[in-house]
């Protein structure tokens, strides 16, 4: 076997693989005693069919399939042990190549198109200076974070007059032209209103200062006039019967319900945080003001991340990549959505790409490697993540510790989970590689600066 391999411009490399017969005949002689042993041809007994008929049948397609796989081999092994920084996959050259006779005996050559990566350096030292946006956990936010709690511990209380984001219960009975309930008009039980949602402001100033018992005509398709899936439900009919729904309602108030966010108290100190661990409401906004911590670190490295990268791209300039190539392998891969869909994502495609190959050099620099326990960190911290969404900031961490572990189980989660432990650890090497420029911001001015990205 013969391999060359040619790139002089450093990006579109030419890759000649010559096979010749001795390379894979032992293998195809091998394949086909093995078939002739298994063959069930009428005539002849289990392994005594003629190797001839056994040849004849079977031979091309076992030599292509050993070709096949012999090819795959050597290929990627000499890409390994030469050190070629492949992109993507191999490709046939569309002018070089010509058609192969696998009916014959002799040598076979193939010559494929790679894409190599361009050469660069991606270096990091004390010299370079990076922002990095410190969140304090300061009064609004965590009196955003003491309403959220009281918010998901709230419950609903009968109101005497409707205001603000309360919820209305009624009867609704369609009307004629003069005002009067319709025969055979839509009748509705129990039809619920959130008078703060309704789009037409006249509308909506029909509920105001309304009480139980209080008769109110409005008019729902005024009252959500981009939305029938809403007038339907309000009325519990389906869609087609409001499709052409003009008529007004009459809306007999049974009930208006306002929510009441639980109070600062014990009670909602033991939901938080569990019972017994916070004592007052100092302790309870100090709690959470720990709680949210590691959540603003998470936002700052992120942000950190995002700079450093936009530093790095501008530090390393322009990069030369093999595009005709890689558009190629690109519509390859996305053979369902066309040339279109390359063109269109090609640009990005190849922003992503250059941050790819910084980044694995980065990694290599910094000695990152993920252990079994830095996955476990990870997927307990997404988990607890969750978790918190729902309220829950005080979950075991022997129930993180089995949530994890199911979810490691997963091939497509370990993956993911793989990147994000190379991105935690290659944050830390790099805010202790580089200077640090510290600015303390609140978290509304840090969300200013994450939109203006």
């Amino acid at each position: 076997m013969k391999i060359t391999f040619d790139c002089p411009d450093k990006i579109n490399g030419l890759l000649t693989m010559t096979i010749e017969s001795a390379d894979y005949q032992e293998q195809v002689e091998k394949t086909l005693k093995n078939y002739r042993k298994k063959a069930q041809v009428p005539g002849f007994r289990p392994g005594m069919v003629p190797m001839g008929m056994i040849k004849k049948q079977y031979g091309t397609a076992v030599k292509v399939d050993e070709i096949n796989k012999l090819m795959g081999e050597k290929l990627y092994e000499y890409i390994r042990e030469n050190k070629i920084q492949m992109l993507g996959e191999p490709l046939p050259n569309e002018e070089k190549q010509v058609p192969q006779d696998f009916e014959k005996d002799g040598d076979l050559t193939f010559v494929f198109d790679i894409a190599v990566a361009p050469e660069f350096k991606a270096e990091l030292t004390a010299k370079d200076k990076i922002d990095y946006y410190k969140i304090k956990a300061d009064d609004k936010l965590i009196d955003d974070q003491v309403q959220m709690y009281q918010s998901q511990a709230g419950e609903f209380v009968k109101a005497d007059v409707f205001s603000g984001n309360d919820t209305i219960t009624g009867d609704l009975r369609e009307l004629d032209a003069e005002g009067n309930t319709k025969d055979g008009g839509i009748t509705t039980e129990g039809g619920m209103v959130m008078p703060a949602y309704i789009k037409d402001e006249d509308q909506r100033k029909l509920f105001d200062n309304a009480k139980p018992g209080d008769i109110i005509t409005f008019n729902p398709k005024k009252a959500y006039p981009e939305s029938d899936a809403e007038v339907a439900a309000l009325l519990k009919v389906d869609k087609e019967q409001v499709k052409d729904l003009t008529a007004d309602f009459s809306y007999q108030i049974t009930e208006i319900r306002h929510f009441q966010p639980a109070p600062v108290d014990q009670k909602l100190f033991d939901r938080v945080f569990g019972e017994g661990t916070v004592k007052d409401e100092q302790e309870f906004r100090q709690k959470i003001a720990d709680s949210v911590a590691p959540q603003l670190q998470q936002n700052s490295d992120y942000k950190f991340m995002l700079d450093l990268r936009a530093y790095m791209e501008k530090k390393v300039g322009d990069l030369q990549f093999p595009e005709a190539l890689l558009k190629r392998v690109m519509l390859q891969n996305n053979k369902d959505k066309g040339a279109d869909y390359v063109e269109k994502n090609f640009e990005g495609s190849i922003k992503e790409l250059k941050w790819h190959l910084i980044k694995e050099q980065l990694v290599a620099a910094n000695e990152v490697k993920v252990e079994d326990a830095d996955l476990k960190s990870v997927a307990k911290d997404a988990i607890r993540a969750q978790f918190a969404q729902y309220g829950m900031s005080n979950v075991p961490d022997d129930v993180l510790e089995n949530y994890a572990a199911e979810q490691l189980k997963k091939r497509e989660n370990v993956e993911n989970f793989v990147d994000r432990a190379v991105d935690v650890k290659l944050t830390e090497a790099l805010k202790k590689v580089v200077k640090l420029t510290e600015k303390e911001v609140s978290l509304e001015d840090f969300n200013k600066l994450m939109q203006e990205k």
